[in-house]
């Protein structure tokens, strides 16, 4: 039986959710950046899928989720349309961007645990499956344009949003808590943790270099 058989329904939800949230954040990022419909396209697709592809070659799932499910591509596809068309029209795009991603991420981060989850791999790479697929599409967006990659901003709590949501999961899972609400309190937390950064300043301390010693 394949790992997509033993996928629940709200698997599948998330992955489709993910998508769409990450790929309207891919084409602001080319509104940004004053692409063509094509590049819009591009860009909502590669951040849409990225995580998720990359996650799907390691655990060596039989097909990338957007190869057998290629519906995928034309929800990417559509959003990017819908933006090029409205994107005018958003006071502060860049503000929205960090909004929208902060949804993707915690939409994606479940998506990601639960595939692992079902492939019935070690609790460290459930949680590093769902990191990967939480930022990995994002990275890929902002590297491919030019911006700064939100997962690397200084002090910023994105990764260890990623992280705290993915490991909460798996502490669930062990405990026998039901997984559907494993995943749900994943998603929760992701989101509490991107958006606490975001609206109230949390973030951890950074590393601060010293003088060498003699």
């Amino acid at each position: 039986m394949t790992i997509a058989a033993n996928l629940p329904g709200l698997v599948w939800v998330l992955d489709y959710a993910s998508v769409l949230v990450f790929a309207l954040t891919g084409a602001l990022v080319a509104s940004r950046q004053q692409l063509d419909i094509v590049g819009f396209v591009f860009m909502a697709a590669l951040t849409a899928v990225g995580g998720g592809t990359l996650r799907d070659l390691l655990l060596d799932r039989y097909l990338v989720f957007w190869v057998a499910r290629p519906s995928v591509i034309v929800v990417a596809a559509l959003a990017a349309v819908v933006v090029f068309w409205t994107a005018h029209l958003l006071e502060s795009r860049y503000r929205v961007l960090l909004w929208l991603d902060a949804c993707a991420l915690a939409v994606a981060v479940p998506a990601g645990v639960g595939v692992a989850l079902a492939a019935g791999v070690s609790p460290v790479i459930v949680v590093i499956m769902g990191v990967i697929t939480g930022t990995f599409g994002g990275l890929m967006r902002d590297v491919v344009g030019n911006e700064v990659p939100l997962g690397l901003k200084q002090g910023e709590l994105y990764l260890t949003a990623a992280f705290g949501g993915a490991v909460l999961a798996v502490l669930l899972d062990w405990l026998s808590v039901g997984r559907t609400e494993a995943l749900l309190a994943c998603g929760i937390a992701t989101f509490v943790l991107r958006a606490g950064s975001l609206g109230r300043g949390w973030k951890l301390p950074v590393y601060k270099s010293r003088p060498p010693r003699r």
